[in-house]
């Protein structure tokens, strides 16, 4: 056979050196290790993102159910909560209106299928989920089921409602009651004397009986030149509280910077006039002079005269105009001394202005510039309360009255007794005691504002009050604990006006040492009733 030439003969194949194969081995297998680490760690990789994920997807779960509010669910038109309330409702009227027909047994199953309702209300408000369809169909089915039940029984919309109006105002009555018992009640302890301060009456009462000196000295001071002098300092109090009465004097002359010149006029009753005169016949109070008078004295302030004094002294408080109002038995308003204010001309006719002060204030600057004040032709100075809108005229009167609102302006200031300034020359000019007794009259029949003297103040003074700085008289401290301490102390006069009296125990801590400051503490009758 014959051979092809070399040209065309098949090239002979070579072998790869073994060094390359070698090569080839190592890199295939440096692959694979490398493609088999990326795919676990993409792996591990996946795992730690997806955990907080799903750790946050727990979380927002979590807070999800913590956020159920039952209430919001009850607002609700459609949930299953608020139709269970609604049936309840209603099957608590029927409730009632079957005991009074005396169906003793269907006001059973009502009482009974509510306490269900109101078990499975506060079980979905316990575990944080609304009330499901289960849950609550049988029971809505039940409830419906007797209210058909009681309306079938003649149990009618009509007879419902007739019904359920006269609990209504069956209930208004109880409040209302409640409501001028608390009121009364509250005034009461308000108004009552501490154990210790009976003590210290009953033994300054014994000592004005059995000691002649006493008496006589009372007698003394009671003819002194002092208490008709213009040119000294005059202040008028009218209380049976002999403790709060000391203070007020005791807290005066303190801050005074010439307590000499200074000249108390105290009135009182027949029952604690003999231990006020021992009182201030035996303590000195920096040489100012103590007059001590009774109101059973003034012979004058009758009930021909006085159209309040012929109510308080009206026998049969029954058809008292008032006597559904709250204020019907408060002690302030049945007592003549918390009307003596209004007839301060006819009870130092001699005198031309005086300052008159509440027993339950506390004095803590100089008030001897308030007589030097100009009020500018007006009767009285006083601190207007009118910072709020409830201070204003109208919420103390009655402005539907053609009388009231032909003559007074609903919007103006109301105004504080308490710390008053009274020009008496201007008082006697203006005649503002019969301006009183004209609104007395015009409230007969309790048409013009309820029981109390700040209205008839606000009426017979209208128009003849000069406002004064509101740093004089700071009011409050007997039902506010949240008054500005920095108030407080700028405070000339400070007044426990209210309930909470700092001599009582339930009074503001806050407040008390400001009053027991000027409390003679040491002395032996007050230390031997406080500690026995």
């Amino acid at each position: 056979m014959r051979r092809r030439a070399a040209d065309y003969r098949r090239r002979v194949r070579r072998r790869l050196p073994i060094w390359i194969w070698v090569f080839l081995g190592l890199f295939s297998i440096a692959g694979f290790v490398l493609i088999f680490l990326q795919h676990n760690f993409q792996d591990h990789a996946q795992d730690r993102i997806q955990q907080p994920v799903l750790e946050r997807n727990a979380r927002k779960v979590e807070v999800t159910r913590h956020k159920f509010n039952l209430t919001k669910e009850i607002a609700s038109a459609n949930s299953y909560a608020r139709q269970l309330l609604e049936q309840m409702t209603l099957a608590k009227a029927y409730v009632v209106i079957a005991k009074e027909h005396n169906n003793l047994h269907l006001a059973w199953q009502l009482s009974s299928n509510i306490r269900r309702c109101q078990f499975l209300l506060s079980k979905a408000a316990m575990r944080a989920d609304p009330i499901t369809q289960d849950e609550a169909e049988p029971l809505i089915s039940t409830l419906s089921a007797l209210i058909l039940k009681s309306q079938d029984a003649h149990y009618d919309i009509a007879t419902t409602m007739m019904t359920m109006k006269s609990h209504i105002q069956a209930l208004e009555e109880r409040a209302n009651a409640a409501t001028v018992q608390s009121a009364v009640f509250g005034q009461l302890a308000a108004e009552s004397m501490p154990k210790n301060l009976h003590c210290m009456n009953v033994k300054l009462l014994a000592d004005w009986i059995t000691k002649k000196e006493i008496r006589e000295l009372a007698e003394e001071k009671k003819n002194s030149p002092r208490l008709l002098d213009n040119n000294l300092y005059h202040f008028c109090l009218f209380s049976d509280n002999l403790l709060a009465v000391s203070t007020v004097v005791n807290s005066t002359v303190s801050n005074a910077d010439h307590p000499k010149q200074l000249v108390f006029h105290v009135v009182t009753n027949l029952a604690n006039y003999a231990a006020m005169q021992a009182w201030f016949v035996t303590n000195d109070f920096k040489g100012s002079v103590i007059e001590v008078q009774k109101v059973e004295d003034f012979t004058w302030l009758n009930a021909s005269y006085s159209p309040v004094i012929k109510k308080l002294k009206e026998n049969d408080f029954r058809g008292y105009p008032f006597q559904d109002s709250q204020d019907f038995l408060n002690p302030n308003y049945v007592s003549v001394l918390n009307h003596l204010q209004f007839y301060i001309p006819e009870i130092y006719p001699h005198l031309e202005k005086v300052v008159f002060l509440d027993d339950d204030v506390i004095v803590q600057k100089d008030l001897t510039p308030l007589f030097s004040l100009d009020l500018h032709g007006n009767v009285n100075g006083a601190v207007e309360t009118c910072l709020e809108a409830f201070h204003r005229l109208y919420k103390y009167l009655n402005f539907s009255n053609p009388i009231v609102s032909s003559k007074i302006d609903p919007q103006a200031c109301g105004w504080a007794f308490g710390l008053n300034v009274f020009d008496l020359v201007a008082w006697r000019n203006a005649n503002v005691t019969a301006r009183y007794h004209y609104w007395q009259e015009q409230n007969a029949d309790g048409n013009v504002w309820k029981l109390g003297s700040l209205p008839a103040g606000l009426l017979a003074f209208y128009g003849r009050t000069e406002p004064l700085d509101r740093r004089w008289h700071v009011l409050g401290l007997g039902y506010d604990v949240n008054i500005d301490s920095r108030l407080i102390e700028s405070a000339a006069v400070v007044h426990f006006n209210g309930n909470l009296k700092p001599w009582l125990k339930y009074g503001f801590a806050r407040y008390k040492p400001l009053w027991r400051r000027y409390v003679n503490g040491t002395h032996p009758y007050l230390v031997d009733c406080v500690t026995s």
